[in-house]
């Protein structure tokens, strides 16, 4: 009778310190949190923390969530739940600088109409066209809006990123300051624009025209000695000959900070068709950066091309052949994206034509990061076998070997001068009145991207422009200028924004369920495959029998009567497939059981196992305790 007094004692004092447990950790521990996830998923990156404490103004985040999706597809309910607590962290870390606010948009309800006045996309969940949200709408004291449309379950990685982004745009609303300099006819060529006579001809680069889309484009002239302070980002896209002055000033441009994004190229194929004031075409259209580049730990060949059979255009194979052959020196990536950089992610196909190769200086403490490589398929061709191309000569030719090569890529880390100062100026040149003091080295790990390819700005490779009713409209085929401009888009922003990078999502599969799943259906398809053998076999066999062939019938007779050896043949075929079908029912069968008794387990070992554990050690911390106070009282 006492040890169960005892018992009943110490479960009624797991109770009291469960509880007790419970109401101190909701009072003192609200915000406290242990991210034991793979990847840290619900924790922010110091990036984003460092963003959220530089806030100057107020900025409010509305997520318009429909509750009805999360009921009717479960995934979207675990993922709305991750922009919950995500919300909230952002607000917690940001010192009070932005607010969170959630709404439920019913149909037909005032706050379906505000989701659809801030742009918000509206899906439909069924035949009867009842649409659901689940977006962001952003907004700050200037009242200028920033919102994600739809949470695309497939960018579930990149949410802290798109997250912040949207916080850094509303906080720093001015359109970023790009400077491009260029050889290229970026802006039109006046040749073409005159020989056209208004026909269209000598229209802007359909990848500056998106660059302006959202950034403020300056056009940098290539004899620059300075770069203008008010430039966050520069473009510098097959700029040619440029003298050590403009080199100096580029190099010095990113030694205090600035962004650069350099576009070189062993062979320009956009430079090579642009009309020359002789009308011949140009000998030499490649462009580098070579004395900045060796001072900054990357190495670039341009006198070779990165040739790859995966994804290679098919062109005419000559003057006199009609047949299309494989040109190796233009192809397509797909597979060879980095799908893990923000920028690139939702990208399906970038076009390169003669490209270049990139690779990091073996002694080099730069951190590289491939954006764009070619295939296993690739060789490194001699520029010259591209320069009047022979595509059925340099196929036969090919053969790949040491892919792939990376055609683009991040650069990040602390650079130092390609110049120990300014160098002299040339005959006639001055020094600009703003001409700034040497800087020696970066202060911090600048931020560069450096693309081995300039003909991904050229419209051929990847928009076809058609006339539209006097208008000229570019239909992409590939996503060359959305590649530029979210690189550029990326570098315009925080350094901190930069260093976000993908992380993992909601979706944990249960990997040993997955296995049990694979092996057991592994064995059913097995014994499907031969079910299925099996009954082609009888199904021929009962035809022949039907139709009167076989042992003991008359072949070939219209009517032919089924004899008793043919009856209990087909009877025994019959009972045959029944029994195979059994034993397929008893592979599916036995794997739902074991999948079953595995689910049974975790349940137990959770709702059970994990509360009975807890019980057991408070129960004897209790014991022990009265043993204490026993021995003290004697």
């Amino acid at each position: 009778m006492r040890r169960l007094t005892y018992s009943i004692i110490g479960v009624l004092a797991a109770a009291a310190i469960a509880i007790g447990i419970n109401m101190f950790a909701d009072a003192r521990l609200a915000n406290v949190q242990a991210d034991l996830t793979q990847g840290h998923i619900y924790s922010l990156s110091p990036g984003t923390k460092q963003i959220l404490a530089g806030l100057r103004e107020p900025v409010t985040l509305r997520l318009f969530y429909s509750r009805q999706l999360g009921s009717t597809v479960p995934s979207y309910g675990i993922y709305a739940d991750h922009v919950r607590e995500m919300l909230r962290d952002y607000a917690s870390h940001s010192n009070g600088k932005v607010k969170v606010e959630f709404f439920d948009p019913e149909p037909f309800s005032d706050t379906e109409d505000r989701a659809i006045a801030y742009g918000l996309q509206g899906v439909p969940l069924d035949t009867n066209g009842t649409k659901v949200y689940f977006g962001l709408a952003g907004t700050n004291l200037e009242d200028d809006e920033r919102t994600i449309p739809f949470f695309q379950a497939d960018r579930e990685r990149f949410l802290e990123y798109d997250l912040t982004k949207l916080v850094y745009d509303l906080s720093n609303p001015k359109r970023p300051v790009v400077g491009v300099m260029s050889s290229l006819p970026l802006e039109g060529n006046p040749q073409e624009m005159m020989m056209s006579r208004g026909r269209g001809g000598g229209q802007p680069y359909a990848s500056l025209v998106l660059l302006r889309q959202t950034n403020d484009v300056r056009m940098v002239p290539t004899t620059a000695q300075v770069i203008d302070p008010d430039i966050q980002v520069l473009l510098v896209a097959e700029a040619q000959h440029l003298s050590p002055a403009t080199e100096y000033a580029i190099d010095q441009f990113v030694m205090r900070g600035g962004k650069l994004m350099a576009m070189v190229d062993p062979w320009s194929e956009a430079m090579a068709s642009t009309p020359s004031p002789t009308g011949m075409p140009p000998d030499d259209t490649h462009a580098d950066l070579k004395k900045l580049f060796d001072a900054w730990g990357i190495e670039f060949d341009p006198n070779k091309v990165v040739g790859d059979l995966t994804g290679a255009w098919r062109v005419r194979g000559g003057p006199d052949q009609m047949t299309p052959v494989s040109y190796v020196a233009w192809f397509n990536i797909r597979d060879g994206i980095n799908h893990d950089d923000p920028a690139t992610a939702d990208l399906q196909q970038v076009t390169v034509a003669s490209a270049g190769a990139l690779a990091k200086a073996p002694k080099s403490s730069i951190e590289f990061t491939p954006l764009l490589s070619s295939s296993s398929r690739s060789e490194m061709l001699p520029v010259d076998d591209v320069k009047m191309p022979d595509p059925a000569k340099i196929l036969a030719g090919f053969k790949p070997s040491g892919g792939p090569r990376v055609i683009a890529a991040r650069i990040h880390g602390v650079l130092k001068s390609a110049f120990t100062g300014p160098p002299p100026l040339e005959k006639g040149q001055k020094r600009p009145a703003n001409f700034p003091a040497y800087k020696a080295q970066t202060d911090k790990p600048a931020n560069l991207v450096v693309v081995a390819d300039s003909d991904i700005l050229a419209d051929r490779f990847w928009v076809r422009v058609n006339d539209f009713f006097g208008q000229q409209v570019a239909t992409p085929f590939s996503d060359d200028g959305p590649f530029v401009a979210n690189l550029i888009g990326t570098l315009s922003g925080s350094d901190a924004l930069i260093g976000l990078r993908s992380r993992g999502d909601t979706n944990r599969p249960f990997t040993l369920v997955a296995a049990m799943q694979s092996e057991a259906e592994a064995k059913y398809r097995q014994t499907q495959q031969a079910l299925q053998q099996h009954l082609d076999q009888v199904e021929k066999q009962l035809q022949t029998l039907r139709s009167g062939g076989g042992e003991g019938g008359e072949k070939g007779h219209a009517e032919a009567v089924i004899t008793p050896a043919q009856q209990a043949a087909i009877d025994a075929a019959r009972q045959d497939i029944i029994q195979t079908r059994g034993k397929l029912r008893a592979v599916q069968l036995e794997l739902n059981r074991d999948i079953s008794r595995l689910e049974d387990e975790m349940r137990v070992f959770t709702i059970v196992l994990v509360p009975a554990l807890l019980t057991v050690l408070a129960i004897t911390i209790g014991l022990m305790q009265r043993r204490r106070r026993a021995r003290a009282r004697r």
